[in-house]
């Protein structure tokens, strides 16, 4: 196998998980996301929760905490605009968002890694990410998706365990090291890896998955499991590999406001439905690509948002915030996401 770390760091990047140049010097106690947990004297020793492992491995690969930003995705600019749903939307769900009019949204859009200077068309900000915010009536709920269809690992112990081989390897490490002994066993991680290396030509060209599953249900009581897909009405669209050795290091933030001046960039949102016997519970297992596909409906982002960067330290998107007619299926990795994204907003102030 050869070396393929400078590949994992993009991809490691990809989550924010990187190792990455000029990552700024950080005071040692600002290089833990959690504080020491003492046991009481003369008691077993507590071991910090797997949130909390978790986040400390991320902002060490992030070279510290880098104060009013994300552990992940740290690079980011937030938009507005509407949700117009499809009539099949109603078949699917009793939600809310998917019964009648349009409905305002709030969009942002990042880069991988934990670095908020990271340039775009580096490996290390792959996979991208969109976040959606559905506003309703007293209640919002969200949407968070990657720019790659099925995540790294399925469980939380694996991810942590991929993190920790990503932070015990360096360019001097003995072969095989840490990373590639996890993607040697790990093929669907190393996929991840090997995909994400071209970036896209603008965010508005970019697909983009929710890898964890859901439950729908529908005004009859039936219960469906899926998975959400975002699609460009663009289409999809890579630089090549001279494109993106030439690109500006901010050519996604900086095309956006200009596109979006032209006129608003459009999504179509899908729910993939489950066969009997798809996993649920494995985000890195794709379902087979011949499952049926429902239109929720479309996604139309207009204006960037006023104040950014309050926004940026303000805005907690979350998949588990959901509302009635959709619910958390056994997927693990949805409350572990959770759990850390709490502990990162507890730092960004």
């Amino acid at each position: 196998m050869s070396r393929p770390f400078p590949v994992v760091l993009g991809s490691i990047a990809a989550v924010s998980l990187a190792v990455v140049a000029g990552c700024r010097t950080v005071p040692a106690e600002r290089g833990r996301a959690t504080e020491t947990h003492r046991a009481p004297e003369g008691g077993p020793k507590q071991e910090p929760s797997l949130p909390q492992q978790i986040a400390d491995v991320m902002v060490q690969l992030n070279g510290g905490i880098h104060t009013g930003f994300r552990f992940a995705h740290a690079k980011g600019i937030v938009a507005t605009g509407t949700f117009t749903p499809a009539p099949t939307a109603k078949s699917i769900s009793t939600a809310a968002h998917l019964q009648g009019g349009p409905v305002p949204v709030t969009v942002r859009f990042s880069d991988a890694t934990g670095n908020p200077q990271i340039p775009d068309a580096n490996p290390n900000a792959e996979p991208h990410g969109m976040a959606v915010r559905f506003t309703l009536p007293g209640a919002f709920t969200d949407i968070v998706a990657l720019s790659h269809n099925g995540f790294f690992v399925g469980t939380g112990e694996d991810f942590l365990a991929f993190l920790r081989a990503i932070a015990a390897t360096t360019p001097q490490s003995p072969h095989p090291s840490p990373i590639e002994s996890f993607l040697k066993s790990h093929p669907r991680a190393l996929k991840v890896v090997i995909d994400s290396k071209l970036p896209p030509t603008s965010f508005a060209s970019s697909a983009f998955f929710g890898n964890n599953a859901f439950i729908f249900t529908d005004s009859t009581g039936t219960k469906r499991a899926g998975r959400y897909q975002i699609i460009p009405l663009a289409g999809v669209a890579h630089l090549d590999s001279a494109g993106a050795a030439k690109a500006a290091p901010n050519y996604l933030f900086d095309e956006l406001p200009t596109r979006l001046a032209k006129g608003s960039v459009k999504y179509h949102l899908f729910v993939q439905l489950a066969n009997p016997g798809d996993p649920t519970n494995d985000g890195s297992i794709v379902w087979p690509g011949d499952r049926k596909r429902v239109l929720l409906g479309t996604i139309s982002v207009t204006t960037i948002a006023p104040n950014n960067d309050e926004l940026q330290r303000s805005l907690m998107f979350n998949p588990i915030y959901l509302t009635k007619g959709i619910e958390l299926s056994d997927d693990p990795l949805v409350p572990l996401r959770s759990a850390v994204y709490a502990l990162s907003v507890a730092h960004r102030h």
